[in-house]
């Protein structure tokens, strides 16, 4: 059918355009964003490219939600600047008759913001978890880098060497000051080397010199040594940390349904369910005046995004602290989003008003009054 093809494909076209002018950004910010955590020491620098892919795939649900809402709005909008909703409109076709050829169109849209914000965010989450956790407790001796001074893994030593081998294993004039014990320890040597014993790595130093001086105090004890060992430290395995809600998987979350769980999946399910509202409140929200433009109206469309995308966030802090019920907070917000975007687009197809339109007065009633 004539209407179904040309709406469909003048809204793949506007979809496709908004999409890539989205990520583009949205890539961009992420990109400055890992940049910063990389010069902070919080990632792998190497591992920039990646951890930003997999931020922005992370918010897919969001960056989709936008596009179609953006891609109908505009679409829309200028049928209505066009004038084109008027020759639909005298042809016997309403506003209501949009919505079939609209969801025909976003329905693999919807399915799509579905898997990312079920599956693909929190697996995009947990490998980026994954990756910063496994930076952060990579062991001392990979973050010393010749001529700076860095920290420890548990930030209770920090490391300096004057310059390295190519291979990492051996340095010369070392230094290494940690707080143990309630002691301010400050070791130096003339060179070191890596050595694994057991299962742990250790800095073996020679010719050196070890200050031990307690915090309570102003007493010196200095020692000196030909050879002496110190652990490495980071630990190869995990955190003993929990791990965030965010990085578990859908099911994960539905079998321990902890406040941060409930929190969580009330996000992700909300994420779902406003694709299919926003469609509605795109449809509700086009509507045009030729002779005023349509800026204003995408402004305001704009704008009831942005507030019913931050009542999703806020809802899951609300669900996370117990102040509301997951089930609750999903039924009153989207499931009165979608009575209110209905009722606007019932509005807009039966041409109702909210005043009572004054009756004009004919002449003839003027002569018999």
């Amino acid at each position: 059918m004539l209407f179904h093809s040309s709406l469909r494909k003048e809204l793949s076209r506007s979809f496709g355009a908004t999409l890539v002018v989205l990520v583009t950004i949205v890539m961009t910010m992420m990109l400055i964003r890992t940049l910063g955590l990389a010069s902070k020491g919080s990632v792998n620098p190497s591992e920039v490219f990646l951890v930003m892919t997999y931020t922005v795939l992370g918010y897919m649900p969001t960056i989709l939600s936008l596009s179609l809402f953006i891609a109908i709005v505009g679409t829309l909008s200028r049928m209505y600047s066009d004038s084109e909703m008027v020759i639909w409109f005298s042809s016997g076709r309403g506003l209501a008759d949009f919505v079939e050829p609209v969801f025909r169109f976003a329905w693999p849209v919807l399915v799509l913001i579905a898997m990312f914000a079920l599956i693909g965010w929190p697996w995009a989450n947990s490998q980026t978890q994954g990756m910063r956790n496994q930076y952060e407790h990579r062991s001392d001796i990979e973050r010393v880098a010749p001529g700076e001074f860095r920290e420890s893994a548990g930030r209770n030593r920090v490391f300096f060497i004057d310059k390295d081998t190519p291979d990492g294993a051996t340095a010369s004039n070392v230094f290494i000051s940690s707080v143990e014990r309630n002691l301010q320890i400050t070791t130096s040597a003339r060179s070191g080397h890596v050595e694994t014993i057991g299962d742990a790595r250790y800095l073996l130093l020679s010719n050196g010199q070890r200050v031990e001086r307690p915090l309570s105090s102003t007493e010196l004890k200095i020692s000196e040594f030909q050879t002496y060992g110190a652990r490495t430290g980071g630990d190869s395995g995990n955190s003993g940390d929990a791990e965030p809600a965010r990085s578990l998987t859908t099911l994960s979350l539905l079998r321990k349904p902890t406040l941060m769980n409930l929190g969580e999946l009330a996000w992700r399910f909300g994420m779902v369910l406003a694709g299919a509202n926003f469609v509605l409140l795109a449809l509700a929200l086009s509507s045009v005046n030729p002779r005023v433009g349509r800026s204003g109206n995408l402004l305001f469309a704009l704008f009831a995004f942005v507030i019913y995308y931050n009542m999703i966030n806020l809802g899951q802090s609300w669900v996370s602290t117990g102040r509301y019920g997951m089930g609750g907070f999903l039924l009153a917000l989207h499931g009165g989003t979608l009575l209110i975007g209905l009722a606007w687009l019932a509005k807009r197809h039966y041409n109702w008003s909210l005043l009572p339109r004054r009756a004009s007065r004919s002449p003839a009633n003027e002569s018999h009054a």
